[in-house]
């Protein structure tokens, strides 16, 4: 049994023996002792101290007494004030080691029989992905592998916001400035082309404005009537409309498809608002009956929310067209018709706190069965230092750009330290990609969601810092001790003195299965980022400062070989939680 369990339940047991007060095993807290005191771990045993009718430090040596004699692996205890630090047995360091070394997936929970969706990136397609969205791809990606290891089955979903005026920009401004241009024929990514047109459109309609503002004339700009015309054809279904729109989408999924591939990522499942625009209006006719929605006298349909400080919110414009509320609404009742969800999950932007509040409010007053298991995981923007990237749209960083650019600073840094020395050029190209893509992704994961950031791409491959590239560093060490050992199969079972050093690592190291459930809980990737990086430290402490190969017994060179070789497969594990590739070589 696990040591913190074990002592959960022995403390458990002790209040109800000795003070005849039945505890649960929840209420029990254990946490790794203090490095300025002696121990290993400590309990906090003010909460018993009213059944006890003791003062703390009493209560602390009774139960102290009491788990040394009834806990096998306990070798001792100290009390500060209202803490009992307790002193695990040299025994037990061992048998907790080798029970590591036999888990392949440790860290990887049993399936809970639940069902949780997780939808990121969403999309609009008249532009290329750009850096708010990498955050939110990192988030959404990371998050539902934590889920998946958590005990989870995932779905990974995204909806593609590919119908509305704003497309019909890009598509008008290609029919008159495009010449026939097609990516191929320009040997461009299909959103970069696309989004340069949604460029050209934007700057023709602000000069059109500009015109008419001059001339004191207050009509729309004759674009953007185009615009709006070519919107009302695409809802009636006009045929070359509907060509163009699929040409030029055509050519958007594939530039998608391909950074989405870079950044190593994928769906289960696609939703298109051109499919789904036109969900939700059934569930307002059902809430109108039940009294959850109400008519104005123009027609159009409202949701009173003011008595939980979400005031009144349109679902229904006069006109019977909907807004985007009313589409969110239908489109949870069908990803539910999909998976039967006990979970999902909605990667977006803060700037849609107040959206997503009125949105599962509505569901809950409607009665869906999944509205309490909905949750917005909300993210702050990124920042980047002045001067840097400047995008090829003039106003954004696409993530294209973002991705090369990291690629290109690893190279920069690795040519520097003169780390790839011998590789083979191939070699060399897929250790940078890999290194930079660690740092982008470790950067962007290691705030808390609801934090803005500030990505500096220097400062992310960092190998001193705490970035991507010094975790891998740390794998790579702990891959390069154990070929230095060659093969080696030595009985640990008799080291009996293990270090402090070994000890932290140890105790880091038990610490990751509930850190992946509590990344999970709190939907938060950036436990594991931070997980990751103190494991990462503590190796590294314990490789300077310990022999690992020249130990002083043949058990202690087995023990640290064996320390070694779970250290580097939990980093790959949590690194492969992150969406972090691990390289041989850096």
């Amino acid at each position: 049994m696990e040591i913190t369990q074990s002592i959960k339940e022995a403390v458990a047991k002790a209040v109800s023996e000795l003070y005849q007060h039945e505890v649960q095993e929840s209420e029990v807290q254990v946490t790794p002792t203090r490095k300025e005191f002696e121990g290993d771990y400590t309990v906090l045993v003010f909460p018993f101290t009213r059944a006890a009718k003791k003062a703390p430090p009493v209560l602390a040596e009774e139960l102290g007494n009491y788990l040394t004699e009834n806990v096998d692996d306990i070798a001792g205890f100290n009390v500060i004030k209202g803490f009992l630090n307790l002193v695990i047995s040299d025994a037990y360091w061992s048998k907790f080691l080798l029970s590591l070394s036999a888990q392949e997936d440790y860290g990887k929970h049993a399936s809970n029989g639940k069902t949780a969706v997780v939808e990121y990136s969403s999309p609009n397609t008249n532009k290329p992905l750009h850096l708010g969205h990498v955050r939110n791809i990192l988030l959404g990606w990371s998050m539902s592998k934590i889920l998946d290891t958590a005990g989870y089955d995932v779905k990974r979903v995204q909806i593609i916001n590919d119908r509305g005026v704003h497309i019909c920009k890009s598509m008008l401004a290609w029919q008159k400035y495009g010449e026939g241009n097609t990516p191929e024929s320009l040997g461009k990514k299909g959103d970069h082309l696309v989004g340069e047109y949604y460029v050209v459109y934007n700057n023709e309609e602000k000069e059109q404005r500009a015109i008419l503002k001059a001339a004191g004339d207050e009509n729309e700009p004759q674009i953007l009537q185009e615009a709006r015309e070519m919107l009302r054809k695409w809802e009636a279904n006009d045929p070359e409309t509907r060509k163009l729109w699929a040409t030029m989408n055509g050519w958007v999924y594939a530039g998608f498809n391909e950074t989405y591939k870079n950044l190593g990522v994928s769906f289960d499942k696609l939703y298109y608002e051109s499919e789904t625009y036109l969900l939700g209006k059934d569930m307002i006719e059902k809430g109108l009956e039940k009294g959850v929605f109400y008519k104005e006298e123009d027609g159009s349909v409202w949701t009173d929310l003011t008595d939980v400080k979400l005031d009144k919110k349109i679902v229904l414009r006069s006109d019977g067209t909907s807004v985007y509320v009313t589409q969110d609404l239908g489109t949870a009742q069908e990803r539910y018709k999909d998976f039967q969800m006990d979970k999902s999950i909605y990667v977006v932007g803060n700037e849609q706190d107040h959206h997503f509040k009125v949105l599962f409010e509505i569901l809950k007053r409607l009665g869906e069965s999944y509205a309490d298991n909905l949750y917005h995981l909300s993210y702050g923007m990124v920042e980047l230092p002045s001067g840097k990237m400047k995008s090829r749209e003039g106003t954004v960083v696409d993530a294209d750009d973002l991705m090369n650019e990291v690629v290109v600073v690893a190279r920069e840094e690795s040519l520097e330290r003169g780390d790839v020395s011998g590789l083979t050029v191939e070699s060399q190209q897929e250790a940078w990609r890999r290194i930079g893509m660690a740092a982008l992704k470790f950067h962007m994961i290691r705030v808390t969601p609801r934090k803005n950031m500030l990505f500096d791409p220097k400062e992310s491959v960092d190998i001193q810092g705490q970035s991507g590239p010094f975790v891998q560093y740390s794998y790579v060490r702990t891959k390069s001790v154990l070929a230095k050992a060659g093969d080696w199969d030595i009985d640990i079972s008799a080291y009996q003195t293990p270090q402090p050093q070994e000890k932290e690592l140890l105790t880091i190291i038990r610490k990751y299965p509930d850190t992946i459930l509590e990344a999970a809980k709190n939907y938060d990737p950036s436990l594991i980022a931070n997980y990751a990086y103190e494991l990462a430290k503590s190796y590294n402490k314990f490789f300077h400062d310990i022999p690992i190969l020249r130990a002083e017994t043949e058990a202690g060179k087995g023990f640290r070989l064996t320390l070694t070789q779970v250290v580097g497969r939990v980093l790959t594990s949590a690194l492969g939680l992150l969406g972090i590739e691990v390289p041989e070589r850096m």
